[in-house]
């Protein structure tokens, strides 16, 4: 029968396998020896931009691997397989495509990081691929529990998440729209975005990707019961405070100065409400 948040029976099977081959074990064995190879190229080329997309393709892989292997109904696996893999998919390739392959030198959020760590850059960047290494097993672990879970039917909360998740996907590939449009016209080179969702937040991409994993957490609760909940908090704190907004913005203050200064006055951080002219923001 459908098992509640709290169910102590919605533990999958998987988690009671020996250590020694467990799949999670092997699966963050995996993505550990990835993200080191990853950051040994980085010291090479001084560029760590692909790591963004390694780990959201990461991510992906690890959601496909559990909707092929897992033991439970065929509707929750496809729901771990396809709901991860299509966030995953979206991001990667949009990563890909801008910062990868269509951006001249490192991305500015790592050039600053880079130059702010110094001589020790190296030794930091080792620490912070590995960081994403435990971040990508930890975002990959609904898809785990989801693809466990006998429930033949969907729960109020899992229709729920179904209708938010596309929502929010739909305002992150706006936000990356209307960034790209911005960038493209010679005639606001040198000035801030303040176009569409961008008015509203300074980073409405961030926004809809942590409102993407609350739709991802409600869909996985009645399988994952309170862990589903544990990416959407990490994804905010991330986002928010570590990788995210801090870096984007010290990059943002060097080269766009005062008219970025009047943006960070003027408009919200992360959640998106009506510009304000106090300098009041949230």
């Amino acid at each position: 029968h459908p098992m509640g948040v709290n169910d102590r029976r919605s533990i999958p099977p998987v988690m009671s396998e020996p250590a020694s081959t467990h799949p999670l074990l092997l699966a963050g064995t995996a993505l550990s020896g990835t993200f080191l190879l990853l950051w040994w190229r980085q010291t090479r080329t001084k560029n760590a931009t692909s790591v963004d997309a390694a780990w959201a393709l990461a991510i992906g892989g690890g959601s496909l691997a559990a909707a092929i292997a897992g033991s439970g109904a065929p509707l929750q696996r496809w729901l771990a397989g396809l709901l991860v893999g299509l966030w995953s998919v979206r991001l990667g390739a949009h990563l890909l495509r801008h910062r990868v392959f269509g951006h001249a030198g490192e991305d500015g959020r790592y050039r600053a990081m880079r130059e702010h760590w110094g001589e020790r850059a190296n030794l930091h960047f080792l620490w912070f691929y590995q960081a994403q290494a435990a971040a990508a097993f930890v975002f990959a672990l609904p898809a785990w529990f989801l693809a466990q879970h006998p429930a033949t039917s969907l729960a109020p909360m899992q229709v729920a998440g179904l209708v938010l998740f596309p929502l929010a996907q739909a305002g992150e590939w706006l936000a990356d729209r209307q960034l790209e449009r911005h960038r493209r016209d010679p005639g606001q080179r040198g000035r801030t975005c303040r176009a569409g969702l961008w008015a509203l937040s300074r980073h409405p991409n961030y926004f809809c990707e942590w409102l993407s994993w609350c739709g991802i957490a409600l869909v996985a609760a009645p399988a994952a019961g309170s862990w589903a909940f544990v990416q959407p908090m990490a994804m905010f704190v991330l986002v928010r405070y570590v990788s995210g907004v801090p870096y984007t913005e010290l990059q943002a203050v060097k080269s766009r100065g005062d008219d970025y200064r009047r943006y960070q006055a003027e408009t919200n951080a992360f959640f998106p409400w009506w510009p304000r002219r106090d300098g009041a923001t949230r």
